[in-house]
């Protein structure tokens, strides 16, 4: 757990360009007030964006993730199996469609929990 904390604080200072852009508009419970944190340390992951509250987890993808599907898929399905919600978008989608994603993110946060 000590190596996955030290990796997710230099993940934070060494974000993609898709990460800022996208932390810029989710920090600070500006987003529906709801608050998030980055690079969080998660069983033996490390997610991109976690909101505890709503058991969301947000990840953005880059061209790595098209060749590393069945890791994605694994990681995704224990995530499931902790009760976590997944959400991938592209590194893409964020820098040229960031409004439709954080049009998916907000409806995701204002759909009631089960």
């Amino acid at each position: 757990m000590k190596n996955l904390t030290k990796t997710a604080r230099t993940l934070r200072h060494n974000s993609t360009d898709a990460e800022r852009k996208l932390w810029y508009y989710i920090r600070t419970k500006q987003l529906e007030g709801f608050k998030f944190k980055r690079q969080q340390p998660l069983g033996s992951y490390i997610v991109d964006f976690i909101c505890f509250e709503k058991a969301l987890i947000i990840e953005l993808d880059g061209g790595q993730h098209a060749v590393n599907r069945e890791s994605d898929i694994e990681r995704d399905g224990w995530l499931k199996k902790e009760g976590f919600h997944v959400l991938r978008f592209w590194n893409n989608d964020v820098v040229n469609n960031l409004e439709g994603v954080i049009e998916e993110i907000r409806k995701y946060l204002l759909t009631p929990s089960p």
